[in-house]
């Protein structure tokens, strides 16, 4: 095992830990961060259909066409982008606090061993 010392969380204490360790964490990090910008990019698209749908109700006629219903069509989907965008963000990180918790099996067999 390659063993070094590296700092984590205090800035000031430096302790030593198994650098296998440290990538996990520091990859859970980034998939914590992705899942966020992921969440932010459904809020702006969300947003962007809102403002057309907005716009396009505003418009009454277009040369003799009605485009009230392409408006309430884009509020809807404004409304499906936040529901699926914030669904996935919380399954997600319901499946990565899960990966942070602690096996009971693995708890239980190195208190067994002590």
């Amino acid at each position: 095992m390659n063993m070094r010392r590296v700092k984590l969380h205090n800035p000031f204490k430096t302790r030593i830990i198994d650098e296998k360790l440290v990538r996990e964490h520091l990859a859970l990090e980034r998939t914590k961060l992705a899942n966020e910008r992921t969440l932010l990019s459904y809020i702006r698209a969300s947003i962007y259909l809102l403002i057309s749908g907005l716009a396009l109700l505003q418009i009454k006629e277009y040369q003799g066409i009605s485009l009230m219903w392409v408006g309430y069509l884009s509020l809807l989907i404004c409304v499906l982008f936040l529901i699926v965008g914030f669904s996935r963000y919380i399954a997600l990180e319901r499946k990565l606090n899960k990966l942070l918790q602690p096996d009971e099996d693995t708890n239980e067999n190195q208190e067994n061993h002590r």
